[in-house]
């Protein structure tokens, strides 16, 4: 079949070159006055020089006019007194990626409104920004490529799971989550991996014959097929059996083998550590599940912090095609943004899939629950308060994004901001549209 090209949600992106670290710093601070924002915001040891012989610099692939009129943008959905997204510049899924830290004074686009998303409804009172429908080509093409992947490949599930695979929509979820995409295969990379992080979490923790007695250990060896045992010739090739001895590993050590050929050294290792942060995470949970402990509220959003969905939108730049450098993805700014974002996404997973979570077997923690357990609320006022957290998450997340941008605005910084925050917005509308998980509360 051949390759469905770039989504047209893309229309109105500027063509930009990605450059790397050290050559895009120098130019930011060459032309930087002494002691101006970008000169405290970027100040880092320096970025040694590529290697002989070293790869060029990824590069923004040129997005075509479209033949048609563009996609209408999306206008989004705030509160009385919400702040602007990006100030000074429009907001809006596929406007004008290096634009976040356009001058005030720049003439706003027109907005559009955006027809409602097939399926579902928004929770009441919940800021968010709604994103155009993704792609059909692509969503087919990638639903087609990831049941094979998980049918064939990896032989992750038994026939009677097949409808609640086909369910979860992963390939909707992801082209509307990376719509940058290049390719089709760039797409993939991303969906297997969710595919394999939500085995984990199921087979593992949760919903098919998950337990936290012995989570420690399971997680430990499935970790092992992202971030590889390096050990003698004689206890290699059992720990290699190991990998294909149940679903979630095989899937892990898969998807991973397909993300090492696409990314960098470095973003492999990123996309590591934040799976080590995720399994910390569910580690967390289990253990107060054991001891039956109902975490203070902080408690609980210091571990949602951790078990959350950080290692997808971290790696929107390989999935984009290019390269956010370790030092420009390690500064403390960019950590405190990816944080909030995976924060807002995962409270965003917590409010609609409370009576997915009500309605099966066990007690299930999500924030709702612990508000209304730990500050006294009922049940719906203890929903009502979590949206309002994830509001203020999502404002935090939006305006350190915003301040982060202006005060570097190197290209591939401003485009991975811009990925972050078009995976936020596509997070909410998978869940927002997916009615065969989720359905809401009857509490408006």
């Amino acid at each position: 079949m051949p390759e469905p090209g770039l989504s047209p949600l893309l229309s109105s992106l500027p063509s930009a070159t990605a450059l790397f670290g050290s050559r895009a710093l120098a130019e930011v601070l060459a032309e930087a006055p002494a002691g101006t924002a970008v000169t405290a915001a970027v100040a880092a040891p320096p970025v040694p020089a590529p290697a002989a012989g070293a790869p060029p610099a990824f590069e923004v692939p040129e997005v075509p006019a479209p033949e048609s009129a563009p996609a209408p943008r999306p206008t989004p959905v705030e509160p009385a007194g919400a702040p602007a997204r990006f100030p000074g510049g429009p907001t809006g899924l596929g406007t004008a990626t290096l634009s976040l830290a356009r001058p005030p004074e720049a003439p706003a686009l027109p907005e559009t409104p955006l027809p409602e998303a097939a399926g579902g409804r928004p929770i009441p009172g919940l800021y968010f920004h709604p994103v155009a429908e993704p792609d059909p080509v692509r969503v087919d093409e990638v639903s087609r490529r990831i049941k094979d992947w998980a049918v064939d490949e990896v032989q992750l599930f038994p026939d009677d799971w097949e409808g609640e695979f086909d369910g979860f929509s992963v390939g909707r979820y992801m082209v509307a989550c990376h719509p940058d995409a290049p390719t089709v295969e760039h797409l993939m990379v991303a969906t297997r991996l969710m595919v394999a992080e939500n085995a984990v979490d199921d087979i593992y923790c949760e919903d098919h014959g998950g337990s936290p007695v012995g989570l420690g250990g399971r997680l430990l060896l499935a970790h092992t097929a992202l971030d590889p045992l390096h050990t003698t010739e004689e206890y290699a090739s059992p720990w290699a059996e190991s990998l294909r001895s149940d679903s979630p590993r095989r899937a892990y050590r898969s998807a991973m083998e397909y993300f090492v050929r696409q990314s960098t050294p470095s973003q492999a290792d990123r996309f590591r550590h934040d799976m080590a942060r995720l399994h910390l995470g569910y580690l967390a949970e289990a253990a107060w599940a054991e001891t039956n402990h109902m975490p203070e509220v902080w408690e609980y959003l210091s571990m949602r912090q951790f078990n959350n969905f950080r290692p997808c939108p971290t790696i929107t730049d390989t999935v984009g095609g290019y390269e956010l450098p370790a030092d420009l993805h390690a500064q403390p700014a960019m950590q405190r943004v990816l944080a909030l974002a995976g924060n807002a996404t995962t409270i965003v997973n917590d409010l609609y899939s409370y009576m997915k979570e009500l309605d099966s077997p066990g007690n299930h923690l999500n924030l709702p629950v612990v508000l209304s357990e730990r500050e006294n609320l009922s049940e719906r006022d203890g929903y009502l308060k979590a949206v309002e957290v994830h509001n203020d998450l999502m404002r935090a997340f939006e305006s350190e994004a915003a301040a982060l941008a202006l005060a570097c605005p190197v290209p591939n910084v401003l485009r991975f901001l811009r990925g972050v925050a078009v995976w936020v917005d596509g997070n909410h509308y998978w869940h927002q549209t997916n009615t065969y998980r989720y359905s809401l509360p009857d509490f408006w």
